[in-house]
């Protein structure tokens, strides 16, 4: 009986645990779906779907101005969180010959202000902005204090008499 209580609970804490941790990066915001309209000089512009994950406070799907750059689809996405890896933004894009990778190092950019260092988006291009390395850290380190813990009861359950 004893056994089986601590299986249930050990059970119960890892799920709850781990959902959490789950519910809270997959969240789904409805916001982040922009629509642009109008007209610029006069004539219609075309609009193109772009995607944008990582570390920016909005990821999500965008549909934006054939001649968007990089940083205004950052900055429509609510620009880069704390934990974002600025030297490494990664650009998935499909051509003809299947798909290809592009990276780009924006911390370049706003140490020198280069614009050609931006590129512009092409229809269904996947933006990625990965957690730096203190990022991953704190993630791992957040996972392995939950291991702790969830030992740490199976210890205090299993020395009760």
């Amino acid at each position: 009986m004893k056994k089986l209580l601590l299986i249930l609970f050990l059970f119960f804490i890892s799920v709850v645990i781990f959902a959490q941790a789950e519910g809270a990066s997959s969240s789904y915001n409805p916001a982040s779906i922009y629509l642009y309209s109008g007209t610029l000089s006069g004539t219609e512009q075309l609009k193109i779907k772009t995607y944008i994950w990582g570390q920016v406070k909005k990821p999500g799907l965008y549909i934006v101005p054939d001649n968007t750059d990089l940083l205004t689809l950052i900055s429509s996405a609510g620009g880069p969180t704390e934990n974002a890896k600025l030297t490494k933004v990664k650009i998935v894009r499909s051509t003809k010959d299947g798909e290809k990778v592009i990276w780009i190092n924006l911390k370049k950019y706003l140490e020198t202000g280069d614009e050609n260092l931006i590129p512009i988006m092409k229809p269904g291009d996947t933006v990625v902005i990965s957690g730096s390395t203190y990022y991953a850290f704190t993630k791992a380190v957040d996972w392995l204090s939950q291991i702790a813990i969830m030992l740490s009861v199976y210890v205090a359950i299993s020395n009760i008499n």
